[in-house]
């Protein structure tokens, strides 16, 4: 990632917000997955390029903090590559059927 990675994850998905910088996104993302659920896992397929612009489509699945039961949401992200760093995420999701499922 760059030093101003700009990581934004959808309006009312469990962690929402922009991050701003690597720590940020690991404090404020990758340490709160397991507010949504257990074994939260990320299965993209396919993966669309277009000059700096990576899309990745599929699916989120995990298991239901309520039940074990599991769970799966489709999404798209859209990353921005510069110089082989990550310089911006923007995450899709229908987040309504994530709080839905957590």
């Amino acid at each position: 990632m760059s030093d101003e990675v700009r990581w934004t994850e959808a309006e009312g998905f469990p962690i929402s917000g922009t991050f701003v910088g690597p720590l940020a996104v690991l404090e404020g993302v990758f340490m709160r997955l397991g507010e949504i659920g257990d074994d939260l896992a990320l299965a993209p397929e396919p993966l669309l390029t277009n000059g700096h612009t990576v899309v990745a489509l599929g699916n989120y699945k995990w298991k239901r903090k309520s039940n074990g039961q599991p769970a799966s949401v489709k999404m798209a992200h859209v990353v921005t590559i510069r110089d082989g760093k990550v310089v911006a995420f923007q995450q899709h999701v229908d987040t309504v059927r994530v709080r839905e499922l957590s």
